[in-house]
C-alpha cells in the first residue's frame, strides 16, 4: 500500500510539474492512462453488475411562466422532479443560446491555449479565486482515483470578492455575461422551488441561498481507456443549487432507484440539480442525488457548472426551514455553519455522505 501511495504521489508530481493537465497527457500521445486515474478494483467489478436505467431525467419547459395556471403546472413538475430525482433539465429558460454557445466556446479556448499562457493559473490551492487544475488531489482527499478532466475554477463572482481582471482574458467577458444570466435564472428557480415547498415565493431568496457563486469550467479530453476511469466520481454537490451547461458529448449520469440514468444533452438546455444544503433546508422533501460523469473515447467534453453555495464566511446558522417542521415532521438535521459543512465534505469517511454527518 505504501508503494502504491508513493507511485501515486510520483505520478501526481510529474503531471503537476508539467502544468499541462490531463490534456497534456493526451497531447503527449499516451495509450495507457497513469495509475492515479484507474478506479479501485472493487469499483470496476461493481460496475459490471450495475443495471443501467432507461429512465430519463424530467424536462421542464419554463415558457409561459408568467401565466398563473401555467406557473402552477411548472411548480408541480419541479416538486415532483426534486422529490424523486433531485435533477431536471430546463428548456425555454431565458438564457440566450448565443450566451450558452459562447460559454462552451471560451471554456474550450482557455483549455486549448498554449501551456505557457495557462500555467500562471495552475494551482491546487483551493483558496485561490481563479485557478486551473487537474483534480489530482481527489485520490488523496477521498481515497478515490483522480478525475479525467482539467478545470478552470472562478469563485466569488458577483459577490464583491473578485475583480474581472483576475479572470483569464480569453474568457473574461463571456463568463461574466454568462453568470449574470444564470443568476437571473436562479432567482426565478428559487421562487419556483419555494412555492413547490409550500412557502412564499421569496422564502429561499431571503434565506440567502444565492449570495456566493462559483463556476467550474471542465475540459475532458478523449480518454484512451475510458472504461478504467471517470470524468467525475460519484458525489453529491455541496451547494444549495447547481446549474449545469453541457455540450453534446454527454456522460453525466444520476443515480435513481439504484440505477445509473443518463442525463442526455438537450441543445441549449440546462441541467439543474438540488445540492445537499437545499435537501437539508427542505428537511428531506427534496433530494440531493448522487451523480457522476463517465470518461469517453471521444472529446473533448466541455461542461460548465455554476454552484450556488452560500457564504462560507458567514456566521449564519442553517438547518431545516422552520415552516417545514412540526411534531409530526420533526427536524432531521442539526443546525450548522456552511464552513463546517464544506469542511466535512473533505474529511468524511468514504462510506458516509456529509448529509449523514449532520443528520439527527
Amino acid at each position: 500500500m505504501v508503494n502504491l501511495v508513493m507511485d501515486y504521489d510520483n505520478e501526481k508530481k510529474a503531471i503537476d510539474d508539467t502544468k499541462a493537465g490531463v490534456k497534456g497527457l493526451v497531447d503527449a500521445g499516451i495509450v495507457e492512462i497513469p495509475k492515479i486515474f484507474i478506479r479501485p478494483a472493487h469499483e470496476l467489478a461493481e460496475e459490471l453488475n450495475m443495471p443501467k436505467s432507461t429512465l430519463q431525467v424530467p424536462v421542464i419547459d419554463l415558457s409561459g411562466i408568467e401565466v398563473e395556471d401555467r406557473r402552477k403546472k411548472i411548480v408541480d413538475e419541479i416538486r415532483e422532479a426534486c422529490e424523486k430525482w433531485g435533477f431536471f433539465q430546463l428548456i425555454n429558460h431565458g438564457v440566450p443560446s448565443s450566451v450558452l454557445d459562447g460559454m462552451i466556446d471560451v471554456t474550450h479556448k482557455f483549455h486549448e491555449q498554449d501551456v505557457e499562457v495557462k500555467k500562471e493559473y495552475y494551482s491546487n490551492d483551493q483558496t485561490r479565486r481563479v485557478r486551473y487544475e487537474s483534480n489530482l488531489d481527489t485520490y488523496k482527499v477521498k481515497g478515490r482515483s483522480a478525475s479525467w478532466k482539467d478545470t478552470l475554477y472562478i469563485r466569488g463572482l458577483v459577490s464583491g470578492h473578485i475583480e474581472p481582471e483576475e479572470i483569464p482574458p480569453v474568457c473574461r467577458k463571456t463568463s461574466l455575461e454568462y453568470i449574470n444570466h444564470v443568476i437571473k435564472l436562479e432567482e426565478i428557480l428559487l421562487g419556483l422551488l419555494s412555492e413547490s415547498l409550500g412557502l412564499k415565493p421569496d422564502h429561499l431568496k431571503e434565506v440567502e441561498c444565492d449570495n456566493r457563486q462559483a463556476l467550474a469550467c471542465h475540459y475532458a479530453p478523449a480518454c484512451p481507456q475510458p472504461e478504467l476511469t471517470l470524468g467525475t466520481p460519484k458525489h453529491t454537490d455541496v451547494s444549495f443549487l447547481t446549474i449545469l451547461l453541457q455540450d453534446r458529448h454527454g456522460g453525466l449520469q444520476v443515480l435513481c432507484d439504484n440505477q445509473w440514468a443518463d442525463v442526455t444533452p438537450i441543445e441549449h438546455g440546462l441541467v439543474v440539480n438540488i445540492g445537499d444544503l437545499l435537501q437539508i433546508l427542505s428537511n428531506d422533501k427534496f433530494v440531493s442525488s448522487i451523480h457522476r460523469v463517465l470518461a469517453k473515447n471521444i472529446g473533448p467534453r466541455i461542461s460548465v457548472a455554476c454552484f450556488f453555495q452560500g457564504d462560507s464566511t458567514s456566521h449564519k446558522m442553517f438547518g431545516p426551514i422552520k415552516e417545514l417542521v412540526s411534531e409530526e415532521n420533526p427536524p432531521l438535521y442539526k443546525e450548522f455553519l456552511i464552513a463546517d459543512y464544506v469542511a466535512s465534505f473533505f474529511t468524511k469517511p468514504l462510506d458516509k455522505t456529509s448529509l449523514d454527518l449532520f443528520r439527527l
